[in-house]
């Protein structure tokens, strides 16, 4: 189970709970529904696309990358309780009832959590320190604007870009884009061929599209044959450069 603490409605980084304000939203890992339904992980994420997919949602959302036991990168999705109930119903009784007891479990922990004055004078000093974290917020969110506004403007004036373009427009090195995508799951490589294809979850979230070229058709067999060259769409542009943007 996860507990977040942000002070907006921001995405999961880890199980831990971060101390960064007084707001907190609670997950669950589509890896501990895994665990608590006896399912196998890919199964729950499979079900977990097809369920944010049909609610018109957007996957990337609630996508969360981690390290397995092996140090390589593998995805997860965090759902709040309300996509958590939507996915079980597809499920029988008896896993249902596990995963709410779990949810009780985390919900009756939580309530400990939030700080209660005891006095007039500590109540005071509460609603201080938030006042000072929403001024913070509303400084930050003021510095931010003219990049997000120019962000978007840029999204809306092009149409899809090959990714050494949109590299140029992020203003970082092409190499470096292209190990960002494959490292967070935007591209991969079939085999030992050296073209890059686009993530079927990614094109599907309109981030990304396929250009197809027309080969000459192979010289032995005939047989027609195509290159696929994965292209950035307005929507992926603006995706980059929020999360480029939150590395920063």
């Amino acid at each position: 189970m996860h507990i977040i603490t942000s002070p907006i409605n921001s995405r999961a980084g880890t199980s831990a709970s971060h101390q960064e304000s007084n707001l907190t939203r609670q997950v669950m890992s589509s890896r501990e529904i895994a665990e608590l339904t006896d399912k196998r992980h890919a199964n729950v994420k499979r079900d977990v696309i097809a369920m944010v997919q049909e609610l018109k949602g957007d996957v990337l959302s609630f996508e969360h990358i981690y390290l397995d036991g092996q140090n390589r990168q593998q995805t997860e999705y965090l759902l709040d309780r309300e996509h958590t109930d939507c996915l079980l119903t597809g499920y029988s009784a008896g896993l249902r009832m596990k995963v709410i007891r779990r949810w009780h479990e985390l919900e009756g922990r939580v309530i400990g959590q939030f700080q209660i004055p005891a006095s007039f004078s500590e109540a005071l000093r509460l609603a201080a320190a938030q006042a000072e974290q929403n001024q913070q917020l509303q400084e930050v969110i003021h510095r931010q604007a003219p990049k997000v506004a120019a962000i978007q403007r840029l999204a809306g004036a092009c149409g899809a870009i090959c990714i050494t373009d949109a590299a140029k427009q992020l203003q970082i090195r092409p190499t470096q884009l292209f190990d960002w995508l494959q490292q967070n799951r935007w591209i991969y490589r079939r085999g030992n061929s050296t073209r890059w294809v686009a993530m079927e979850p990614r094109i599907q979230s309109g981030l990304l599209i396929h250009k197809v070229t027309a080969l000459r058709p192979d010289a032995e067999t005939g047989v027609e044959r195509a290159a696929f060259q994965p292209l950035v769409t307005p929507k992926g542009l603006t995706r980059l450069a929020e999360l480029l943007q939150e590395r920063v």
